[in-house]
């Protein structure tokens, strides 16, 4: 029996931007019914790869196959036309509409009005064949994440999609809505659906994918035919093209106090409030803090940040009150951060990279004289960053939204680092990086930590609190559920205290 035609095939495919080769003679089928694992290092190429399928670029040379019939890509609109639908890492939904209105944008109607009635049924279609079930008169601003990206996939299936693009699809998911991905995955490919998934998290690829392609400076270098046979630090060494070594966490003896939170409380907002939350963190120490998304995690960040003014309760740096409260007060005290999300909290990603790696200090007298700036400084600054921290770019001048994931993290953590923080806090450091981006990034915070910095490490990748962590908090409801040295901590004991179990 003659092998099934390809859902997909993407053949020679290469792309220049500038100096910089993003793909070059890159081939990629998938077949119906795969799972096709998508790996590579941050900046290997997988994403720019993925927005060419999907039309976001035009290739420089290469074709791309639909269902064996050579197809022209332009747009999104042409890929959904074709079947193609992709999750991104940033989800496209209108917070403000249900989620029935945030399906039904775009499509065409029943006499001139949105077709509510087929939209319901189409829903509870998808939502019988994969267990995808949303309710659809939800305001999407009312979702959890994990709720927003099932909604973002059954967007996709809404539209008659027969190949789903998945990019680091568990990287914001605790590990039961993981697996609840995983079997919805697994369903679409039964019913002939094609699949690429792309992740840093080799434990999920073994487990998910019937095939892996890896890529290495937009080349592709290997592919895994039996990925549950391969082993993860094989997969690894493949991706970077060297042995990848946890780091070893030497001894420490934490000193004086320099970050605490006094009995904080904060007011209702966006997400989980804080209700009496008591943390200390030590010179020479990380203090971890796990939970699952949405409780509290966000709220706990912006108030060590300065963004958020507790209702009751103190904030103190080395044991002075932050007073006045704010985000310049804190960093003046010595504190760096690493926020949550680069993207629109860390960098400015329209402007010149550059410009995002001074801007918070752009008035000291290091980058600026009565009103003016200083280029020469600023240039030789970055530079010196880009060198320190091998920040993947053309330069001090490229947009800094050009950057991969992994480059923008290194760019967050050369900018913080670059000023000797006293306290650094870290809020999902290394979500969307890959296994030697986040070795690097781990080895940054250990350095910090044997100079006698402190380190507030919030995230919701358990392993990577347990590689780090002196002592681990864990947030329930926005209070601290308990706090464990790292000798009595487990993913186990963990997991207890995260689901709200004493």
């Amino acid at each position: 029996m003659a092998d099934p035609v390809p859902v997909v095939e993407m053949r020679g495919i290469s792309k220049r931007f500038g100096a910089v080769q993003a793909n070059e003679a890159v081939d990629l089928t998938v077949r119906p019914g795969e799972i096709v694992g998508l790996l590579g290092e941050n900046g290997a190429g997988k994403t720019t790869l993925m927005n060419i399928l999907f039309g976001g670029y035009a290739p420089d040379s290469g074709e791309i196959l639909i269902g064996g019939r050579t197809v022209r890509i332009r747009n999104s609109a042409d890929a959904l036309a074709a079947g193609i639908g992709m999750v991104h890492q940033h989800f496209h939904l209108a917070p403000r509409l249900t989620v029935l209105d945030n399906l039904l944008v775009g499509l065409p109607g029943r006499g001139g009005r949105l077709d509510r009635a087929g939209g319901l049924a189409r829903l509870d279609d998808i939502a019988a064949r994969f267990g995808l079930r949303l309710e659809p008169d939800r305001l999407v601003s009312s979702l959890a994440v994990g709720e927003q990206q099932r909604l973002e996939i059954v967007k996709a299936l809404f539209r008659g999609a027969r190949l789903l693009i998945l990019d680091e699809p568990t990287a914001v998911l605790a590990p039961d809505e993981a697996e609840g991905l995983f079997k919805a995955l697994r369903a679409m490919a039964a019913q002939g659906l094609g699949i690429i998934f792309i992740s840093h998290k080799l434990t999920e690829v073994r487990s998910l994918t019937d095939r892996c392609v890896v890529l290495r400076h937009g080349r592709m270098v290997a592919s895994i035919a039996e990925p549950a046979k391969s082993t993860s630090a094989e997969m690894a060494r493949l991706m970077c093209g060297h042995e990848i070594v946890p780091p070893t966490k030497p001894p420490s003896a934490p000193g004086a106090v320099v970050l605490q939170l006094d009995n904080v409380s904060t007011p209702p907002q966006g997400g989980m409030a804080l209700t009496d939350v008591d943390l200390a963190v030590r010179e020479g120490e990380i203090l971890g803090v796990a939970g699952v998304s949405g409780n509290g995690q966000r709220a706990l960040a912006d108030v060590v940040a300065g963004m958020l003014a507790p209702s009751r309760g103190r904030l103190l740096i080395a044991g002075e009150a932050v007073e006045p409260y704010g985000p310049r007060r804190v960093q003046a005290m010595g504190l760096g951060r690493i926020p949550e999300d680069r993207m629109t909290q860390g960098l400015v990603t329209s402007l010149p990279l550059a410009d995002s790696m001074v801007l918070p200090r752009i008035g000291t007298p290091a980058f600026s004289a009565r009103g003016l700036l200083k280029p020469a400084a600023i240039t030789a600054f970055v530079e010196a960053q880009i060198r320190a921290f091998d920040i993947r770019c053309p330069g001090p001048m490229a947009r800094a939204g050009s950057l991969s994931g992994g480059n923008l993290q290194k760019a967050l953590l050369a900018r913080e680092l670059a000023f000797d923080p006293r306290v650094l806090i870290a809020a999902q450091p290394t979500r969307g990086l890959d296994i030697g981006a986040a070795r690097f990034v781990h080895e940054r915070f250990l350095d910090l930590r044997a100079r006698r910095c402190g380190l507030l490490v919030i995230s919701e990748d358990l392993e990577e609190l347990l590689i780090l962590s002196d002592r681990i908090a864990v947030l329930y409801e926005g209070r601290v559920a308990g706090i464990l040295a790292a000798g009595e901590a487990s993913i186990e004991r963990l997991g207890l205290l995260m689901s709200g179990a004493a």
